[in-house]
């Protein structure tokens, strides 16, 4: 996971009397007697809130019988080029057909008329983290329900309006917030959730505090509590694990391999679980019916993963040829992101901003290999912990034109995406087409203002080009 964080050495006070440690014990007391259950609750309030009428709020839309997009330019999520003169007809949440734009329209049907722009279908985040994009770490530390699940309220609305209307959640407590998008509370993208990303004592993601180190009693620390990490260091009890988070519902499961960016205590050259481990991860996710995701940078740590019989890899970005080559034999999925710079990751600082520089020298490289090897690979912005990098999810998927055409490109973030997102299986949370524009798929559409086919750049201003924003056929977004 690149995290955006900082450390978090700024949240104690230590006036020289050890009144910073009496301060993080008691804090630890309060937040022992949190469960995971009560922080995950906090969404109620936040739930209630968002059922409140507003003018002009998403959630209040209400989906029409039948919604006809007519006279569009149409990119079906999978060719090359547009097809001119069409109209689209949505039903409930579905796409019932595709005709000539002379057609006439159902006398039932509210009507778009869209005068020739470009209708692609919704966009798809393959690393994304819905609960923790826009909220600064120093926030989330204090383990405030209220503030941590208004802010990730906030921010689901502003993603499904900048044009994703999937992501794939790789590690939160996103499992009720899921719920309430689902269901109509609030407005947001459909989240394929992992839960809780599984690492190993002192691997990214133990962010445990001195004090919590060792556990006492079993106690779980404050990631742990919240539904982020859960820490395992043998075979048994990452098994369980993996089985915790396919009870809630997860549609795949993240393990960590190695180290990461922004976790200061975890090098990126390091190794957690054991080729035995994952590959006994590998075996519940597949006794599920579904599959697991590996975080991993080094080239040691892919190949472990690679050797353990996972189905994707996220990140990779400092692997090597011989890696990639076993990407391409193995037929395994390669989902990374596209970081070029620290304006990338502008909140990274000391270590995480030394780490993130090794990050932007394997970029280029990374995709080159995808290229020459035809690794399958997905898109993916993972941004996390700042809400002034959260808006950049756009330019992070317009940076694809460095190495993708435009067409390319935007097959990668709908089609391709959604057969990464096939791996589910039985687990998949959405019984239906996802990232195109056919008959019986379901009615995730944008309409832009230009076409992206030609200047893929227009998407990273969606308040200004993004027309229409619709997911399962309720409409979003309608400036037209």
């Amino acid at each position: 996971m690149f995290r955006a964080g900082r450390r978090y050495s700024h949240l104690v006070h230590d006036d020289g009397c050890g009144c910073a440690n009496r301060d993080l014990q008691r804090r630890s007391s309060y937040l022992s007697d949190y469960s995971r259950r009560n922080f995950l609750a906090g969404i109620g309030s936040v739930a209630v809130a968002g059922m409140a009428p507003r003018v002009g709020i998403a959630q209040t839309a209400q989906r029409p019988p039948k919604t006809l997009l007519r006279q569009v330019r149409l990119f079906d999520g999978k060719s090359d080029a547009l097809q001119n003169g069409v109209q689209v007809l949505v039903e409930a949440d579905r796409i019932v057909a595709i005709d000539p734009a002379n057609n006439p329209a159902p006398e039932d049907a509210m009507i778009i008329s869209c005068d020739d722009r470009v209708l692609m279908p919704g966009m798809i985040d393959a690393h994304w983290h819905a609960i923790y994009a826009a909220v600064p770490l120093q926030v989330l530390m204090t383990g405030d329900p209220g503030i941590i699940f208004a802010a990730s309220t906030a921010e689901a609305e502003r993603t499904l309006l900048r044009g994703f209307t999937t992501i794939r959640d790789l590690g939160g407590p996103v499992f009720t917030f899921k719920q309430a998008i689902d269901s109509g509370i609030i407005p947001g993208p459909r989240i394929f959730p992992s839960g809780a990303m599984i690492t190993t004592s002192g691997g990214h993601g133990d962010l445990r505090m001195p004090f919590e180190i060792p556990p006492r009693d079993g106690q779980l620390s404050l990631s742990e509590m919240m539904g982020s990490a859960a820490i395992v260091d043998d075979v048994g009890g990452l098994k369980r694990r993996v089985r915790e988070q396919l009870l809630q519902a997860a549609s795949q499961v993240k393990i960590v391999g190695g180290g990461g960016v922004s976790s200061p205590r975890s090098p990126l050259d390091m190794t957690t679980f054991s080729e035995e481990e994952i590959r006994a991860a590998v075996d519940v996710a597949k006794d599920w019916n579904t599959y697991v995701t590996v975080h991993a940078y080094a080239p040691n740590t892919v190949q472990r993963a690679l050797a353990a019989g996972v189905a994707c890899i996220e990140h990779a970005h400092l692997m090597d040829e011989e890696t990639a080559r076993m990407f391409s034999d193995k037929n395994i999925w390669l989902s990374t992101q596209p970081f070029l710079s620290i304006e990338d990751a502008a909140s990274q600082t000391g270590v995480g901003a030394e780490r993130a520089a090794q990050i932007f020298v394997g970029t280029p490289k990374i995709y080159g290999y995808a290229k020459k090897y035809g690794i399958k690979t997905a898109w993916g912005s993972d941004l996390l912990f700042s809400p002034e990098l959260a808006p950049r999810q756009n330019i992070m998927f317009t940076h694809l034109s460095n190495w993708y055409t435009n067409a390319e490109a935007l097959r990668m973030a709908t089609s391709g995406n959604a057969s990464l997102l096939t791996l589910s299986n039985l687990r998949t949370p959405y019984l239906g087409s996802l990232g195109v524009i056919e008959k019986g798929a379901f009615a995730d559409m944008l309409v832009w203002d230009g076409n992206p086919l030609d200047d893929l750049k227009l998407i990273d201003t969606p308040e200004k080009n993004l027309k229409v924003v619709m997911k399962d056929g309720r409409i979003f977004k309608n400036t037209l």
